[in-house]
């Protein structure tokens, strides 16, 4: 059994889709000069979704364009906010009908590329979709 120590302060993010851990890390822009303790667990037995990631940050809590971005690669995602050593508040991460200013426009000849224009995407069946360029993206281009 793998044990890993609790946080006093900061965010737990679970039911991350298997093998989105790190990706969930990198829109965190946590890398080697993050200072905070940081934990990756990969491929955790979960009974709901065979397996999953989770990601426990310390001293960090999740904003709400954050939360946006990890719900396009961990659409089920749940962040626990701990305070005080324990889960204070559970936030399941939910894909917003329209995303302002969160991401940058993966077609290169859309306006907000070239000019200071805020990007905002509509989420529907046909993926996620830029308001400027009207180009949709799956999840993932969006995500980098």
């Amino acid at each position: 059994m793998l044990t890993v120590e609790q946080i006093e302060s900061g965010t737990v993010i679970d039911h991350i889709p298997q093998g989105k851990g790190l990706a969930v890390l990198h829109i965190l822009n946590i890398g080697e000069e993050f200072k905070g303790r940081v934990a990756l667990m990969i491929n955790v037995p979960s009974k709901r979704m065979g397996r999953k990631d989770i990601v426990k940050v310390e001293g960090t809590f999740i904003d709400e364009k954050s939360a946006d971005r990890i719900a396009l690669i961990a659409p089920k995602a749940t962040l626990n906010i701990i305070k005080g050593g324990k889960v204070s508040e559970k936030i399941s991460v939910e894909l917003p009908k329209e995303i302002l200013g969160v991401f940058v426009c993966p077609n290169p000849k859309c306006v907000t590329n070239h000019e200071q224009v805020d990007t905002l995407f509509t989420c529907g069946a046909r993926g996620i979709c830029c308001r400027h360029c009207e180009r949709c993206f799956a999840p993932e281009e969006l995500a980098k």
